[in-house]
């Protein structure tokens, strides 16, 4: 497989309006971040989105058009759903399949009635939802074309979120905590992706240092850090300060998984 940050920043993107840090100011391109997702792809072509925030449409502009075959949301925070709408190019291949726990399903059902049911919007995008359970059992898996795919939930401060393992590929988004038998799942992953918001606490997402104990305790191999804010530092500073199979993850950066 292979994995694209489309977007690498927190729910406000750096640089962060109005504000004249050096990391907001910086000319590095790799401290420009717009809202977290990816797209997995596999060797027949097969393609999944994790998440589909507000600068979709900008990010796919940069990647080859392809169907989906399946987009994977990890909960109905703005930041992660506010693209949606801009599914309807990929439509043209029939209905876009949108999976979710039923908490973030029924957000987008009231958010984006015109979208579903029977007097749909006409020109609105054709979105078929699919409910998936919170803290399911350890052998359940969604099937997805060549993609196996096993939620993870984890908590976004008290909120409970859905992370996701394909494979040895495991990615998680937003959590501040999570239970020890959800952490299971992830124990022997090969590649993580996973937030790490700043270097100072937050009341639900994981610091930098949070990230890399958990990196370390499930045992990843090397571990890519997302969903940074500007106040996470330089990328490049940042970088030499990780440990060495610890990235920050940049905006279009793509790895072999």
């Amino acid at each position: 497989m292979r994995l694209t940050f489309l977007g690498t920043g927190t729910s406000v993107g750096v640089p962060q309006l109005g504000c004249g840090c050096e990391v907001c100011t910086s000319a590095d391109p790799r401290d420009r971040r717009l809202r977290a997702s990816v797209l997995v792809d596999a060797e027949d072509g097969s393609r999944l989105l994790i998440d589909c925030g507000p600068d979709f449409r900008t990010q796919m502009l940069r990647q080859e058009f392809r169907p989906l075959c399946g987009v994977l949301l990890t909960h109905e925070h703005y930041d992660h759903v506010g693209g949606l709408d801009d599914l309807r190019p990929f439509c043209i291949y029939g209905p876009v399949h949108i999976y979710a726990d039923s908490d973030c399903c029924a957000h987008i059902r009231e958010h984006m009635a015109y979208c579903l049911g029977e007097h749909r919007y006409p020109g609105s995008p054709r979105i078929e939802l699919h409910s998936l359970p919170l803290y399911s059992a350890d052998d359940f898996e969604l099937r997805l074309g060549p993609f196996r795919v096993q939620p993870v939930t984890v908590e976004h401060g008290r909120l409970p979120i859905l992370g996701y393992r394909i494979g040895s590929l495991a990615y998680l988004s937003d959590v501040k905590t999570i239970r020890p038998e959800e952490e299971r799942k992830l124990r022997g992953v090969n590649t993580l992706i996973v937030n790490a918001l700043r270097l100072i606490p937050h009341a639900s997402h994981q610091t930098v240092g949070q990230a890399i104990a958990l990196a370390r305790r499930v045992g990843a191999q090397r571990t890519y850090l997302t969903h940074l804010s500007h106040q996470a530092g330089l990328a490049a500073l940042l970088d030499e300060e990780l440990p060495e199979n610890v990235r920050a993850a940049y905006d279009g950066l793509t790895v072999e998984v």
